[in-house]
């Protein structure tokens, strides 16, 4: 049975994993701009906006939710989501420390 290490890692490198999975799919990424232009959107405005089927673009709003990057409700037949801007201001503070840490480390290394 595979065992998986990632709870061998701390906290915050695996919400920062988790982040960036969830920001490695183009259609995510033009999901997010959509959302970003409009300040919120209904499902089907997505999908007239991507060239993906609606059932695509819904397993890529449920992976961006899932992540904590987006907010969504459900009236009825319609799902309206925004961008959750705390959660981007954290990913984008997490990953400038971690920039920053790295570079920081470059410069005594020996390449």
């Amino acid at each position: 049975m595979a065992f998986h290490k990632k709870e061998e890692f701390g906290k915050k490198e695996q919400e920062l994993a988790e982040f960036a999975k969830a920001l490695s799919h183009p259609a995510r990424i033009a999901i997010l701009k959509v959302l970003a232009q409009r300040n919120e959107c209904i499902c089907g405005d997505i999908v007239d906006t991507l060239p993906l089927a609606q059932s695509t673009v819904s397993q890529h709003l449920k992976e961006l939710k899932n992540a904590g990057l987006i907010n969504g409700t459900v009236d009825g037949p319609r799902s309206c989501y925004c961008i959750n801007w705390k959660a981007f201001e954290k990913f984008s503070n997490d990953i400038g420390a971690l920039f920053l840490n790295l570079k920081t480390k470059n410069e005594k290394a020996c390449c």
